[in-house]
Order: C-alpha cells, then sequence, then structure tokens
C-alpha cells in the first residue's frame, strides 16, 4: 500500500505503509549494523498496531532498497502529548548509506501529513547524545520546537536532581504547528 501525498515519489523515493514481507528485509538491513532493540518482534508489533489503527509506519526505499523508516503513534505515550491529543513521530531511522540523500525528510513529510489529517499539531522526542545531533538540527529546520516542559526519560518528565542514563529512552520532546 503506497503512502498519500508528496513524498511518495520525493528525490526519487517511495514512502509505503509497512506489510508483514517488508519485515525480514528490515530485521537483516539493522541486524547487519549490529543495532540493539530492531528485531522481529519490534516489527511485527508494528505490522499489528498498524492494523488496529493504533500507528502508520512509514517504510521508505530508493531504486527499490529499503533505506528506512518512521512510525507516526496516534496515541502519544508522552502523556503531555497524549491529554493534547498529539500524535507522535516515533522510530525514525535512516541506513547509514542512504543518509543526507533526503530519505529522513521523505519520512518526515510523509508522517505530517498523516498526522495532518487528526491534528494540527506534531510531536517527537529526540535523543540527546551527539547521535542525534542530525535529527535535531533537521527538526529544528522543520520548526519544531520544545515544548517547554525539559527533558523527559522513557517518557516521563525528568526532575531536578533526578539521575537518569543516558540512552536512547532520554529525549527533549518537541511540536510543530501544522495547520
Amino acid at each position: 500500500m503506497r503512502a498519500a501525498g508528496p513524498a511518495a515519489d520525493h528525490l526519487g523515493m517511495s514512502i509505503d505503509l509497512l506489510a508483514a514481507g517488508d519485515v525480514d528485509e528490515m530485521v537483516a538491513a539493522f541486524a547487519a549494523l549490529g543495532w540493539p532493540g530492531k528485531d522481529r518482534p519490534q516489527y511485527e508489533r508494528y505490522v499489528a498496531e498498524q492494523a488496529a489503527g493504533d500507528r502508520v509506519v512509514l517504510v521508505a526505499r530508493r531504486a527499490g532498497d529499503f533505506a528506512g523508516y518512521g512510525t507516526v503513534k496516534w496515541r502519544a505515550d508522552y502523556q503531555p502529548f497524549r491529554a493534547a491529543g498529539i500524535p507522535e513521530v516515533q522510530d525514525l531511522n535512516v541506513l547509514p548509506r542512504f543518509r543526507r540523500r533526503g530519505v529522513a525528510t521523505a519520512i518526515m513529510d510523509a508522517a505530517e501529513e498523516y498526522e495532518s489529517t487528526r491534528s494540527p499539531i506534531a510531536g517527537i522526542g529526540v535523543g540527546l547524545f551527539a547521535d542525534y545531533g542530525p535529527a535535531h538540527l533537521m527538526y529544528l529546520k522543520r520548526g519544531y520546537r520544545p515544548d517547554g516542559r525539559g527533558i523527559t526519560y522513557r517518557g516521563v518528565t525528568v526532575e531536578p536532581g533526578e539521575t537518569v542514563r543516558v540512552d536512547d529512552d532520554l529525549a527533549l520532546m518537541m511540536t510543530r504547528r501544522l495547520r
């Protein structure tokens, strides 16, 4: 199933909704990189959540090759987004060989198009260590701004003086007005 909108053929890429047949390729691609947590159960859960209408999973391909993906979770785990009805872009990943080629931009374009059908505001959380630097810059260029509640760990605001682990669960939550 092809994702609707201008990102569908952005810069020679296709953006399609996740299909069960995509799982093997995605698992293999991330296993080859040694990325933890990008395993079969996660993608099978995404297939089920998409089928249930809880999440949209957008898969990017360039010249037919899997390049990356991102998801839109309609009911965010982060309570302030959930309470305000703000959908959240989650788990945006682009394979290293496809970075700086517009793949993340195309995925974000498609994600925001989906989000705009249900909310005037888009939400996203971005990690806080150096590997996330390019993502921070992209989101700022797209108009995302911190939501003003400070940093979070696993979706819960970190209180002053609290000790947390610096990993993928430490994030700054951001929003952008879509319409």
